[in-house]
């Protein structure tokens, strides 16, 4: 369905777009926000960054394996490995009060707002080349 280039593509754009919702949130926080909610939503972006990141590349040495024929070495306890780090820095986090629990699950949430942003960006190519075809 979709090479690897176009691959590779929608993942830096995915990436990128979470980068900059992460930033807007933080920059727009600043002159508005308690510092605990502007810090929060630093955490909680860094957090999703370092987590999409992750994810994507286990899962992309776990495909690749199973496209050799051979059996995944992936474990599932790399997979509760990376949810227990990212719970433990947002407990830690909260426990001192550096940050507000829920600005560092609205940073965490940036992954949505890319995705929107993707899905927007598919839609408006998916009508302009439809019109050119008609």
């Amino acid at each position: 369905m979709f090479s690897d280039s176009s691959k590779l593509d929608i993942e830096s754009r995915i990436f990128r777009s979470m980068a900059f919702a992460g930033t807007l949130a933080v920059v727009a926080s600043l002159p508005f926000g308690h510092w605990r909610i502007t810090t929060g939503l630093l955490v909680g972006g860094l957090l999703s960054l370092l987590n999409h990141r992750w994810l994507s590349s286990s899962t992309a040495a776990a495909f690749s394996v199973i496209a050799h024929g051979k059996r995944p070495q992936l474990k599932v306890t790399k997979y509760i490995l990376r949810y227990l780090v990212i719970a433990t820095v947002v407990f830690l986090a909260y426990r001192f009060d550096i940050v507000s629990l829920t600005a560092t699950i609205a940073g965490l949430c940036s992954f949505v707002v890319a995705l929107f942003v993707e899905a927007f960006r598919a839609f408006y190519f998916a009508i302009i080349h439809r019109e050119e075809t008609s």
